[in-house]
């Protein structure tokens, strides 16, 4: 579905909700994929999983009075989530949230017919209907923010494999053996190239004194100041080196994976989203520079590699888009 019937929609929406790592944000999605009203809310899975979720019922709640005071009718409510899901609108796994054993879509019966998906899917639909993906029959959907993740889209599908789990691009090791010292490392990608990554790997290379720092910039900022993603890009860009090396080595090894993919699965084109994929700067050109470094043949080495055009909303927006496919 690479286009939605307009009909008479101008005051149709549906709730869009993108519950992350970091934040959880919400929006009242006309149909023309328009964000007419936004919200967001911190996670903190840490507190427990019920918490989470009785927080993202009071945000639907929440936008559900917005779109009905602005005279919307609702379709529905589209939830993505950053875990496996199955065909069936269950989730599968528990890396941020543990909602396995919960009935999710009934906690939001009360306000609309509620669907969910993986963020992942739900963003790379957002985008083949919305977004950058449009122009092309199929294109391979990168997000990177807290996690990272991937989606397939061909026809304007995205492609959720036999039981829900395609996908999952960074998340298990790659085994790797030394063929000078036979030694053995498996290190796992989204443990190099997430945005909590860039956090921690920094931490481990600061050392106590800050001899390592460029004096050129005011905005260089020290080591315990350096707490986010956020942080360590900009410590880059002011040119502060372990910055430097800790975020042009996340790109590079990003684009080892991606261009193995494209090899794989030769799309027309690449649309990258997440906070960190649409953060620009070195992260971007390491990323687009390796990238295409690793793709084997020369006759696609050149395909567009694209920001997602919808932005970081890409994922409310696609959850939005999830309700009017599968009501259609």
């Amino acid at each position: 579905m690479a286009e939605l019937e307009s009909g008479n929609a101008a005051n149709r929406c549906a709730i869009g909700l993108d519950v992350g790592g970091t934040k959880i944000a919400g929006g009242v999605v006309t149909r023309d994929g328009n964000v007419q009203r936004q919200r967001a809310i911190p996670t903190e899975p840490k507190r427990g999983s019920n918490k989470v979720l009785a927080d993202t019922v009071a945000l639907a709640e929440s936008l559900t009075k917005d779109a009905t005071s602005c005279g919307y009718e609702i379709d529905g409510v589209g939830l993505c989530v950053p875990e496996l899901v199955d065909l069936q609108g269950k989730l599968i796994s528990a890396s941020t949230v543990d909602w396995r054993s919960v009935c999710v879509s009934s906690h939001f019966s009360h306000l609309a017919p509620t669907f969910v998906e993986a963020d992942s899917r739900a963003a790379a639909l957002g985008e083949a209907i919305f977004g950058a993906g449009r122009p092309f029959k199929s294109f391979f959907f990168v997000t990177i923010g807290t996690g990272i993740g991937s989606c397939l889209v061909q026809d304007g599908r995205p492609y959720a494999g036999a039981r829900g789990c395609a996908g999952t691009l960074a998340s298990s090791s790659i085994t790797t053996v030394c063929t000078e010292c036979g030694k053995v490392t498996e290190p796992i990608l989204e443990e190099l190239a997430s945005g909590p990554a860039l956090v921690a790997r920094y931490a481990q290379k600061c050392v106590p004194d800050e001899t390592h720092f460029s004096t050129a910039s005011s905005d260089v900022r020290s080591p315990s100041r350096r707490t986010s993603a956020e942080d360590v890009l900009a410590g880059a860009a002011a040119g502060d080196p372990i910055a430097v090396e800790v975020v042009e080595s996340a790109g590079i090894a990003l684009g080892a994976t991606v261009g193995l993919m494209i090899n794989v699965l030769d799309p027309e084109a690449v649309v990258i989203g997440g906070g960190l994929g649409l953060a620009g700067g070195l992260y971007w050109n390491a990323l687009i520079t390796s990238t295409r470094e690793h793709i084997w043949s020369e006759t696609n080495r050149n395909l567009p590699i694209l920001p997602a055009a919808c932005g970081v909303n890409a994922g409310l927006v696609g959850a939005a888009a999830v309700v009017w496919q599968r009501k259609s």
